[in-house]
């Protein structure tokens, strides 16, 4: 960001793009995809909507991105949460610690970046145009957490951990869930718990849905 004229901020890094997309990221972060507008987006890093349209076509555009970015961030949570505790000498145990530590890090990305997390599930247009089934792990960054939740299932399957006719559409079961717990936790009757109850709903969630993949 450069110096200020009549108060206003003047743009001069190259990278316009990337920083409107930084900027509507913020946006979504205080309240959702309805947040997130290219005119305001273009005011908070001080250049002309003019100067905005010039690299998004328009609304969706943008939005798709800010999309994409909150997929790519709760990967992000889900795969650190791998690390948070040692791995397990038992390449099996290993398999269902990940299974279990990566549900906890979706649901709780949910539960600290609420506005991201439902612009990243929000409906765009590009959406219609997308051949995703839900069957097998797709490409592009907007697929990142599927795609590590696919893998993880895949090292369970590996390590004898789940019968191979239990793989095909696995992810779908799983991914339903803590989902649906992330949003119970924060539009539905959940959102009321104390969190030491809430919780221990969300590990007994995610034993679950262990006990299911690995019976």
């Amino acid at each position: 960001m450069g110096p200020t004229t009549g108060g206003k901020p003047r743009y001069h890094h190259g990278d316009l793009r990337n920083a409107l997309i930084e900027a509507a990221v913020g946006l979504a972060a205080e309240g959702g995809p309805e947040r997130v507008v290219l005119r305001e987006a273009a005011r908070s890093v001080g250049v002309s909507p003019t100067a905005a349209y010039r690299h998004f076509t328009g609304q969706g555009d943008l939005l798709e991105a800010v999309k994409i970015r909150g997929q790519q961030a709760l990967a992000d949570s889900m795969g650190g949460a791998t690390h948070i505790r040692p791995e397990l000498d038992d390449p099996g145990e290993e398999a269902v610690r990940r299974v279990k530590a990566i549900g906890r890090g979706y649901v709780r990305f949910a539960m600290e970046n609420p506005g991201l997390y439902r612009t990243a599930f929000c409906r765009t247009a590009m959406m219609q145009n997308s051949d995703f089934t839900g069957l097998e792990a797709p490409e592009g960054p907007q697929f990142a957490a599927f795609v590590l939740l696919s893998e993880t299932l895949d090292t369970l399957v590996a390590t004898g951990r789940m019968r191979p006719e239990n793989r095909p559409g696995a992810e779908v079961a799983a991914w339903s869930a803590v989902h649906g717990l992330s949003l119970l936790i924060l539009d539905g009757p959940l959102a009321r718990l104390p969190a030491e109850q809430r919780d221990a709903v969300i590990e007994q969630t995610l034993a679950t849905i262990s006990a299911g993949l690995t019976r």
